[in-house]
């Protein structure tokens, strides 16, 4: 069995999941977007340990609390080797913001299109989703209840990322949704990077910029 937690962490509420085997309680974190203390609470009720952080980009409310996870877990930290580029700017991007610097932590450039990262009965397949950021990707687990799609900041419920920032793409983010996200199954689960959940089909229905 597996299961699903979803909370928003950080200052900017970016949605971190936890995605445990409840047998093993092996997990892996999604998104450690900040607020450690709550993310380590979650962990702690559901008796669980961490066996990779992942991150669906590089924007600095969903890395916030990545280092503080990793010295408490001495789990390895993930990113598309497109988004390294966007972590050495952490700097860069607090100072735009307005949010307090977070600890960095040695990120592997290691997922990668069509990979899958393991814990206990957790697989977690990776697509790479370019256009919100070069190195955005999109992550799919299969429960007992369903699909389960953690799709960042690239598909939100009625709503696509914005492709104003560090190399953002308009174009590659429709590509991304079209031939990657879209070709998921209508009854999956969308957990995006803020806000509410959705599901691929509504998405596919009523989210105004899938229907040009």
């Amino acid at each position: 069995m597996i299961t699903v937690e979803t909370f928003p962490a950080g200052p900017l509420g970016c949605n971190c999941s936890l995605v445990v085997d409840a047998t093993t309680k092996r997990a892996i974190v999604v998104d450690p977007g900040g607020d450690f203390a709550l993310i380590e609470e979650k962990l702690g009720a559901l008796g669980a340990t961490v066996d990779a952080i992942v991150h669906t980009h590089t924007h600095i409310d969903h890395v916030g609390a990545a280092a503080a996870v990793q010295r408490k877990s001495n789990a390895r930290a993930c990113i598309h080797e497109a988004d390294r580029f966007l972590y050495d700017l952490l700097p860069v991007q607090a100072a735009m913001l307005g949010v307090p610097l977070p600890e960095k932590v040695e990120m592997e450039g290691s997922l990668k299109d069509g990979s899958t990262l393991s814990a206990g009965s957790v697989e977690l397949g990776v697509l790479h989703t370019p256009g919100h950021t070069p190195g955005s990707v999109t992550f799919v687990v299969k429960t007992q209840d369903g699909t389960r799609v953690f799709s960042g900041d690239t598909l939100f419920r009625r709503g696509i990322g914005r492709t104003d920032l560090w190399g953002g793409d308009s174009g590659l983010i429709m590509k991304s949704l079209r031939e990657k996200i879209l070709t998921l199954p209508d009854d999956a689960v969308v957990v995006p990077g803020h806000g509410p959940e959705t599901t691929i089909g509504e998405e596919r229905a009523k989210n105004p910029f899938l229907a040009r």
